[in-house]
């Protein structure tokens, strides 16, 4: 009699409290945005540990995203195909082994096959998550539903740097990956207790893999995602090898969109693009993958490129940014089902708009506290964005296309993501040669301050170190502050035109129709 109440008071997850389902599904989801993050700030260590280059050490995190882009797409089969749950566990389980992996490699190939692996885990923990929390709540109640969803991928980005630079100087770089084990089998024993298959997925019928759209998709992700990453290297389309990987990413693309299209069994069904609502969302959440990845990666290494701050204390000054975020996520469940969540999306991409702008004015006689208040309010700012945004563009969807769409919505996101840190370091690199020169041009020898200044200097440095060592150091001073002075201008740049582009967001907003707001349940719902 028990269960038969239970399962009538919560008929969408078969009798299981819906929040425990939340926490279910999070605890991995957290997990994997945070091992995106928490590696990045141990690659000079793994590096150094492993025999390689700072640059060869990069493909730990680039190996990961490719990997995890190619599969988020797939997620939506394999989901099918195999059962969502048991999908999920076996997920779970090889992002958790693979983990090991990776702390106990002993060379940079081993670390490499690992972070695939582990890559391949993960890809699919997003989707896979956000699909069951959407199908776990009733429409009115799928705001909260992706508040608590949007905490996770907000939060962790920002915790990773901070508890990477203290499990790296207090242990190891090896421990940023076996954090993950004791989660990892916790998340298996939640989602084995109360995870379970919705009736259309037991049911469903699942074609033929796709072998090709899947190959295209592997060749033209994998080619971005190298040519991101080592393209500034070589002078980008300088290079021959950029050209010839750019044309390759661009035929393959072009053959998985009509593979995608044409193939009514394909892997990716990019119909669901005639969606209006969700063909937003997936431009939307593309440059807010820009904006987020690109204030998260810039940030700390103003702090510490610019300030001279350490890998851990600069994570510890945007470390704020997460309880913004924190404080944010339970309002917006709140106003969501309230409020018209355009309103919502607009204010919250105004506010990162502002945030940015502050960021922009900053100098080299900023302290550890003296953006606090801004990185805070961007943490709060960016919950308004994201719960309304996946809120809005899947609210018009079935639950049968769920599954399809949160796979093609994630990768969109980690493209743009991609795309907006390779856009800010080459904005970085050379805005601050640019500054250099400008700032050169405009402080001739014969400048009567110049040499004012540098006679002081030499006097100083000469009394300490010899009269020979008095102006060579000087000078040198004078060249170490120009540069100091360029790539703070350089920081300045990316900051405004990161303003600029969720200013624009925030226009772009209402391209979205409104949707009913207690729409009945959709079709397939169980």
């Amino acid at each position: 009699m028990t269960s038969k109440l239970t399962q009538a008071r919560y008929p969408l997850t078969q009798g299981v409290n819906p929040w425990l389902v939340t926490i279910s599904v999070m605890l991995p989801t957290f997990m994997e945005v945070l091992d995106t993050a928490i590696a990045s700030v141990a690659l000079p260590y793994i590096a150094g540990s492993l025999s390689s280059t700072n640059s060869e050490a990069t493909w730990v995190l680039t190996s990961y995203l490719v990997a995890n882009a190619v599969i988020l797409p797939a997620s939506n089969w394999f989901a099918r195909r195999f059962g969502r749950k048991r999908f999920l566990l076996s997920c779970v389980i090889i992002f958790t082994v693979a983990s090991f992996f990776c702390g106990a490699a002993p060379s940079l190939a081993v670390i490499l096959l690992a972070r695939i692996l582990q890559g391949a885990g993960g890809g699919a923990l997003q989707p896979l998550s956000q699909s069951i929390l959407l199908e776990s709540f009733p429409v009115e109640k799928r705001s909260m539903a992706m508040a608590a969803y949007g905490l996770g991928i907000v939060v962790a980005p920002v915790l990773g740097p901070t508890l990477g630079g203290w499990l790296t100087d207090t242990f190891s770089w090896r421990y940023a990956f076996y954090i993950n084990i004791p989660v990892g089998i916790l998340a298996v024993f939640l989602v084995a207790r109360f995870v379970h298959d919705p009736p259309y997925i037991k049911n469903a019928k699942v074609g033929a893999f796709d072998n090709i759209g899947f190959g295209l998709l592997i060749v033209w992700t994998g080619c971005l995602q190298v040519v991101l990453d080592k393209g500034q290297e070589d002078d980008w389309f300088g290079a021959m090898w950029v050209r010839w990987a750019v044309v390759a990413l661009v035929l393959a693309l072009i053959g998985w969109v009509w593979r995608s299209w044409t193939n009514p069994r394909g892997l990716v069904d990019l119909h669901i693009l005639k969606n209006r609502n969700f063909r937003t969302g997936c431009f939307l959440i593309s440059l807010l993958g820009m904006c987020i990845y690109i204030t998260i990666t810039i940030l700390p290494l103003y702090y510490q490129e610019v300030l001279g701050y350490t890998a851990f204390t600069a994570g510890l000054v945007v470390g704020p940014r997460g309880i913004g975020s924190f404080l944010g996520s339970p309002i917006i469940g709140i106003l969501g089902s309230r409020i018209d969540n355009r309103k919502l999306l607009s204010l919250g991409f105004i506010g990162f708009g502002i945030c940015a702008l502050v960021f922009g004015t900053v100098n080299l006689e900023i302290g550890p506290y003296t953006l606090l208040i801004p990185i805070m309010l961007t943490g709060f700012a960016l919950s308004f964005v994201f719960v309304p945004l996946a809120t809005m563009s899947m609210a018009t969807l079935s639950r049968e296309e769920m599954g399809n769409a949160t796979g093609l919505f994630n990768m969109l996101r980690n493209i743009g993501g991609s795309i907006g840190i390779a856009m800010a370091t080459t904005a970085l690199i050379r805005r601050a040669a640019q500054h250099q020169t400008d700032i050169g041009a405009n402080l001739p020898a014969s400048s009567a301050v110049l040499q004012q200044k540098t006679a002081l200097m030499s006097s100083y440095i000469g009394h300490y170190l010899g009269r020979a060592q008095g102006r060579p150091g000087a000078l040198g001073m004078v060249y170490d502050l120009m540069l100091q002075q360029a790539a703070l201008m350089a920081y300045v740049d990316v900051f405004r035109w990161t303003a600029l582009l969720a200013f624009f967001c925030a226009a772009a907003v209402w391209l979205f129709r409104k949707p009913p707001k207690h729409a009945a349940a959709p079709p397939g719902a169980h």
